[in-house]
């Protein structure tokens, strides 16, 4: 439990917030925001934007959100990431001082928020931003921005973010990264050692199969570009005996629906309910993006699926290669057709060794219960140091 605070003359329970980015559906980071609420139902939420659909907000328990001046902005809630070097100065004008302990969920901006001397800051950092720190061209080249003047004022916009996101990064107490991966880009970019607390996943919802396997592979993703879904589809069109079925949706649809090979069948997005059947039933998931984590081969892994994945980022911490004991999958170390063709390859001659109860057990490692209990225990045990001194 977290201790009493001293002199509280009401409850002797602290008061807590919890502040993120930006809150518009529910994803990976929304389920963060869950299962913290879950560990302190007494706290209150705060965001830049909220535009969550009032279909989609049961995650956050029948909370109101307190917002900052962007929620206003014109066109704000379908532009608002145009608002980016807004966002700073926004999080830094929301009013904290009621709260002592604030546990930031940040991926952007969430972590820059201004706490006293005497209340207590964790931020759980899902990544540095992506698109200042080492993702920049690529994401100026995405955006059609790699060169020209539009590219030059960009480019300074970022470097004034880089300044900001170091300087605020200094100003919180504890951090947490959400993988290894994360803590080392945390310690590169702001010099600041973190606790690894991986994400939940939900793996009671993904639950193992019959171990009946159909002849197909299978991914779950965003379309979009650094996915890689490109070359999943290259690959396979190189394997014309291999069928693979892509579920998601995203920018990159149409494109990737473009001289689609016989053997890929795009399903675009599909019911939880279906995807867990898929899964299943698949072979094996192909995950060809460098993540920060990766839920989706976790929930594949929760289904008794073995994985197929790029040697990098959070599947180096979620899955098992088949070079060790107990395999859930087979890691390859390039991001192109021939090496996800190979490892395919690989998996096709060693899949007998790589047990559905194996995967499972490997899922059950990340699981919502083991990041309440990690969480619990890291705030309760920041909030008796910070008192204490």
């Amino acid at each position: 439990m977290i201790p009493e605070m001293p002199n509280d003359k009401v409850s002797g329970v602290p008061s807590i917030a919890i502040v993120c980015d930006w809150l518009e559906s529910y994803a990976g980071a929304e389920r963060v925001i869950e299962e913290i609420i879950n560990c302190f139902p007494q706290a209150e939420i705060l965001a830049v934007v909220d535009f969550v659909a009032e279909k989609d907000r049961g995650f956050l328990k029948g909370k109101s959100v307190k917002t900052t001046f962007i929620q206003k902005l014109p066109f704000a809630r379908k532009f608002y990431r145009h608002y980016l070097p807004l966002m700073p100065i926004a999080i830094e004008q929301l009013d904290l001082n009621k709260y002592d302990i604030v546990i930031s969920s940040s991926h952007a901006v969430a972590k820059g928020i201004i706490t006293g001397p005497d209340q207590l800051h964790v931020s759980y950092i899902h990544s540095p931003l992506r698109y200042a720190w080492d993702m920049q061209n690529e994401y100026l080249e995405q955006s059609g921005t790699g060169s020209g003047i539009k590219s030059w004022f960009i480019r300074y916009l970022l470097h004034r973010i880089r300044i900001w996101d170091v300087t605020s990064a200094q100003r919180v107490d504890y951090i947490i990264a959400n993988s290894n991966f994360i803590a080392k880009r945390i310690k590169k970019f702001y010099n600041r050692q973190a606790d690894v607390i991986y994400p939940p996943v939900d793996i009671s919802t993904f639950k193992q199969g019959t171990n009946q396997r159909k002849n197909y592979f299978i991914t779950v993703s965003r379309l979009v570009g650094y996915k890689k879904i490109d070359l999943i589809i290259d690959a396979f069109r190189n394997l014309p005996e291999d069928d693979i079925i892509i579920i998601g949706d995203g920018p990159e649809k149409e494109k990737l629906k473009e001289n689609l090979p016989e053997n890929v069948k795009l399903l675009g997005f599909q019911p939880q309910e279906k995807i867990i059947s898929l899964l299943q039933e698949a072979k094996a998931f192909i995950f060809a993006a460098r993540e920060d984590f990766g839920i989706s081969p976790v929930e594949a892994q929760a289904c008794g699926t073995p994985v197929i994945a790029f040697n990098a980022g959070g599947t180096l911490e979620t899955i098992i290669d088949i070079r060790a004991e107990n395999p859930t999958g087979i890691l390859f170390g390039a991001q192109d057709k021939e090496s996800i063709i190979n490892a395919i390859q690989v998996f096709k001659k060693n899949s007998e060794r790589i047990k559905p109860e194996n995967c499972r057990t490997q899922a059950e490692k990340f699981s919502s219960a083991v990041f309440r209990k990690n969480m619990k225990n890291h705030i309760e045990k920041s909030w008796k140091t910070h008192i204490e001194n």
